[in-house]
């Protein structure tokens, strides 16, 4: 697709959401399209909701709606061949009963080499690593499809490790995550999050602390405030942005930290209840802050996505989910961390190595740089967004 069509494509998705979408309120009113959570709130305490959002309707016949991998990969300065030694997990709760039919259409449609069961590039498992799936759930399809389509973006090379969990409960979630480690998987995308509450710290180390392994979470699409995973010390917390062409920079792209409204936007802030990490040194939180880098996630400005389980064909989606598995693929492209490494930490070693985005507020706080886009560290875009690999690499 060409990017300056993306605002008119995406204007002739206003029609009604298909009946197999999720009911969660759409956005709040706004110029631009319109779009809806994939999935509910969370019904009770330690369950998370997955963080994408779904442009309301069919966007277009052949994916024009949303970028796709030539666009991504122009707007952060990625090679267009890279992961072929790396395996990436996705982790999600319940079945995406047509997973790897839709992301062959996906892949077939960008012109990027097939990743199926069959070739070894492709493989779904339980949160045992065994065969006995969940229930197909049609809004963390939605979900799924995004993960995997980012991760085919920006690593074509890739292997594929689809990890489902039985629930969304964190403990089943999180036993996905060790799953996805014990088998083999080198970076770990997670599109999903909860509220912190006093459970974090047990669940933190049971599941999200694995040296050496590049855990990207997402930061939350709710705005100013903290969610959890992201706020693990142990994981690269990632933000959200507003993407859009610009012919007037170098850099032929305009971004800013995402905010649709006090309650919609990238999450960023500071935790009540995680360490924070020696790599982070901002003043103005004694605990973790959340983010450390950031990608795109609005959905004004979203990405291109084929889902035929719970939706009939090409979708524009955003949110958070979108910039998690962008992130997490980006590091499988830098190269594999070593043994005993703590990934989280390579972005604050070459801050130069990224877009430094300077604009855009989810809030008014304080301090201000918690919720509010600056030079250098803030909380919504944390050192920025990628301009190439270098700042995540060991």
């Amino acid at each position: 697709m060409r990017p300056l069509a993306l605002t008119a494509a995406l204007l002739t998705a206003l029609t009604a959401l298909t009946a197999t979408a999720a009911t969660a309120p759409a956005a709040p009113a706004h110029a631009g399209p319109r779009w809806v959570r994939s999935c509910a709130a969370p019904a009770r305490a330690d369950t998370a909701s997955c963080d994408a959002l779904r442009v309301i309707g069919t966007a277009a016949a052949a994916g024009d709606g949303g970028y796709g991998p030539a666009e991504l990969r122009a707007a952060y300065g990625l090679p267009a061949d890279g992961g072929g030694d790396a395996v990436i997990a996705v982790v999600d709760a319940y079945d995406h009963p047509r997973a790897e039919a839709d992301l062959g259409v996906y892949r077939d449609h960008y012109g990027l080499p097939a990743c199926t069961t069959d070739s070894g590039c492709f493989r779904k498992t339980d949160q045992r690593g065994g065969t006995r799936l969940p229930r197909g759930n049609t809004a963390w399809a939605g979900e799924t499809a995004l993960d995997l389509a980012m991760v085919s973006a920006i690593a074509p090379r890739a292997r594929i490790l689809l990890v489902e969990a039985d629930s969304a409960a964190v403990s089943d979630l999180g036993a996905a995550v060790n799953t996805a480690v014990a088998l083999g998987a080198q970076y770990v995308s997670i599109s999903w999050g909860t509220a912190e509450n006093a459970n974090a710290a047990t669940y933190d180390s049971r599941y999200f602390d694995h040296p050496g392994v590049v855990i990207a979470a997402a930061s939350g699409d709710g705005g100013y405030g903290v969610n959890f995973p992201a706020s693990s010390p142990h994981v690269v917390a990632v933000g959200g942005t507003t993407l859009r062409p610009d012919g007037t920079t170098a850099r032929g792209w305009n971004e800013t930290a995402w905010s649709t409204g006090p309650d919609e936007g990238t999450a960023s802030g500071c935790s009540g209840r995680l360490p924070k990490p020696a790599w982070q040194s901002d003043t103005g939180c004694d605990h973790r802050t959340v983010a450390d880098v950031a990608a795109v996630a609005d959905p004004a400005t979203g990405v291109a996505v084929y889902q035929s389980y719970g939706g009939n064909g090409w979708y524009t989606y955003g949110g958070t989910s979108a910039a998690a598995p962008l992130i997490a693929a980006t590091y499988a492209l830098a190269g594999h961390p070593s043994a005993g490494s703590r990934p989280a930490s390579f972005p604050y070693r070459h801050p130069e190595a990224l877009h430094d985005i300077t604009s855009g507020a989810t809030a008014s706080c304080e301090p201000a740089y918690l919720c509010t886009a600056g030079a250098g560290y803030d909380g919504p875009t944390g050192l920025g967004s990628p301009a190439g690999v270098g700042a995540f690499r060991e």
